[in-house]
């Protein structure tokens, strides 16, 4: 059976997040959107803790579900996102890990040994100012089933490539530990594609998350895996599954279990893909950017260098490389956003709810519509004629992309909607409002 895996995604316990960003609502859209395993994020904040603990039953496989709930799925893994921000080098580093845990025992373990180190009640995502070194290692010593992925690895500001504040290969951040980092997460703003043009990072898995504030957000990016047997799948396997799909050692496509994709955000809509200055309005792409001396034209100051420039800077190969062996990826456009755009109304609108769940209700799931069901099935299901246009013209890359830059979401279209002629961005307060979640 395919499982649909987001990993990373926090709860109501971190900041700017949904106050329903707790396990009853996860469940309710985990459903909607046909997610097999969702990670719980978080671990670290006490509450939440006490909350995974009471709602969540483990099933002895590293695996949880919801109590008392009779489906199948979703199933929960444990999972929490942490920020290391320390010197080194003569520079300070802001780097973002996701973190992997089998069982309570070993979360109740690391958030005593974290508590050292920082105020676990802060924030879901908590802050300290040890090492990404000193965090990997602190984490392995704990237990050595704990899984440690470095988070959207491409932003600015708070990941290991960043161009702020990050480093420029994984050995230099991990040193002798480096052989300990499987997998990394390709982050919104840059897919596999962008990825696969840096050689070194053959030997590394790529896994895609959806890093969700809203529970609407979940699985926005997510992974896709062929489980032969689920009775006999585990929190063990799926961690090995990932180690050994790195293109390097990825194991023969006839294996049982298979890394089969991730579905990625088109990247132009991550909110760091270009270069610019929010406060100035300002989007530039990066051979613009370069020819200005990375600095704004308007006030003088430096731009925030994007995704797409610090891929660029890095990149050993030409764009359009794919490594043999590499984990495919499938892009696509959130289904509200492609009903909102065919009627021609705001996303959060009455009209637009209504006609979202009662496609989910026709079909089963969000990603059953986007991804399984095939033209003639939502024609014969009752998939309007404009909303279908939609989807098909997701499925084939056949749309409007506006990049994203310094903060600033991008804007992706399938009608050619929301764009002015200037190709700027058009959004609604509302749409603004519900875009910082």
């Amino acid at each position: 059976m395919r499982l649909i895996c987001d990993f990373h995604i926090h709860s109501k316990y971190s900041r700017a997040t949904s106050k329903n960003m707790d396990l009853e609502h996860l469940l309710e859209w985990a459903k909607y959107k046909g997610v097999g395993i969702l990670g719980t994020g978080d671990f670290t904040h006490p509450f939440w803790f006490d909350e995974l603990k009471n709602k969540l039953e483990p099933l002895g496989n590293g695996f949880f579900k919801f109590k008392n709930s009779r489906e199948k799925f979703p199933l929960f893994i444990l999972t929490t996102e942490v920020s290391c921000i320390y010197s080194e080098g003569g520079k300070l580093r802001k780097i973002h890990l996701l973190i992997f845990a089998p069982s309570f025992k070993t979360v109740a373990l690391i958030n005593e040994r974290l508590s050292d180190f920082g105020n676990l009640y802060a924030d879901g995502r908590p802050t300290f100012s040890l090492s990404a070194y000193d965090l990997l290692q602190l984490i392995l010593n704990i237990d050595e089933n704990c899984f440690v992925v470095p988070a959207h690895v491409w932003t600015p500001w708070f990941s290991l490539f960043g161009a702020n504040s990050g480093f420029d290969s994984i050995k230099e951040c991990f040193k002798d530990l480096s052989s300990y980092i499987y997998a990394l997460e390709t982050g919104l703003s840059s897919d596999p594609e962008m990825n696969w043009r840096i050689s070194a990072l053959d030997k590394i898995c790529l896994i895609s998350n959806s890093d969700s504030h809203s529970p609407s957000n979940i699985a926005r990016e997510a992974n896709v895996f062929e489980i032969k047997d689920i009775e006999d799948f585990s929190y063990q396997k799926l961690i090995e599954l990932i180690k050994n799909s790195a293109p390097f050692n990825r194991k023969p496509a006839q294996e049982s279990d298979k890394f089969l994709y991730t579905i990625e955000f088109f990247p132009e809509e991550g909110k760091y893909h270009f270069d610019g200055h929010r406060n100035c309005g300002l989007r530039m792409s990066p051979k613009e950017a370069i020819k200005n001396n990375n600095i704004c034209p308007k006030c003088g100051k430096p731009l925030t260098i994007g995704v797409l420039h610090r891929v660029e800077a890095l990149a050993d190969r030409e764009e359009g490389f794919k490594p043999k062996n590499a984990v495919d990826s499938v892009h696509l456009v959130p289904l509200i956003e492609i009903i909102a755009e065919a009627l021609g109304q705001n996303k959060n609108s009455k009209a637009v709810e209504a006609q979202y769940f009662d496609l989910i209700f026709r079909f089963d799931s969000e990603f059953s519509i986007l991804l399984e069901k095939s033209e003639e099935e939502l024609k014969k299901g009752g998939c309007p004629p404009n909303i279908l246009e939609g989807i098909l013209k997701a499925r084939k890359g056949d749309v409007l992309k506006i990049p994203g830059y310094d903060g600033i979401y991008g804007k992706i279209s399938v009608f050619g909607k929301g764009v002015d002629k200037e190709k700027k961005m058009e959004y609604t307060k509302e749409e603004e409002q519900m875009r910082l979640f």
